[in-house]
């Protein structure tokens, strides 16, 4: 029975490298997007150099830098959260976020980008608005209302979590609360020469 149940928890923990090829498919579709950034980059370079007004053109390019922000974020971090810590001895090119991103943080900052690239799109609307019906309009404010209350609430969930679970630690065995360790004595000062 033992040894069933060790094989059962290795075939679970090992499963955990499927996610791998999402993360690939997130990288993929990643350069897909560059290429079409590409695209739209050309788009909106033709539009300056016809003298038309950039801020349309503009705020799609900063849409899509938020989206591609978003893909990286998550694809690494939920890479370094559930499948493997990424070895960063041998360089200095890793994001300093990436070991402090917990899934709880990562869904509020997940959620405020979404929030972020609702509220890019929303002005886009307002600037081109007779392209949309009221109705349309409407439904747009109310999705980026929806966006908002879910980044609160996100972010409360996020904020209790932490502070029961800080509240855990201090806590001694039977039950009492543990008083905080000491902060360490600051050093003699040393008087300039």
């Amino acid at each position: 029975m033992k040894q069933l149940q060790e094989f059962i928890e290795r075939v679970i923990l090992t499963s955990r490298y499927l996610l791998v090829v999402f993360y690939v498919g997130l990288a993929a579709s990643l350069a897909i997007y560059a290429v079409a950034f590409v695209f739209k980059l050309i788009k909106t370079a033709k539009v300056a150099l016809a003298g038309e007004d950039m801020v349309l053109p503009m705020l799609v390019l900063i849409d899509s830098a938020l989206i591609s922000g978003l893909i990286v974020m998550v694809m690494l971090s939920s890479y370094e959260n559930f499948v493997s810590r990424f070895d960063t001895s041998a360089t200095e090119d890793s994001p300093d976020w990436l070991r402090r991103l917990d899934p709880g943080s990562l869904k509020v900052k997940v959620a405020t980008a979404l929030l972020t690239i609702s509220a890019v799109q929303l002005l886009q609307v307002f600037l081109d608005m007779e392209k949309f019906t009221e109705k349309q309009i409407m439904w747009k404010v109310i999705i980026h209302m929806v966006f908002i209350a879910s980044a609160l609430c996100l972010a409360g969930l996020d904020r209790l979590t932490t502070v029961s679970a800080q509240k855990l630690i201090h806590k001694k065995p039977d039950g009492s609360e543990a008083s905080a360790p000491a902060a360490p004595a600051a050093p003699p000062a040393v008087p300039p020469p």
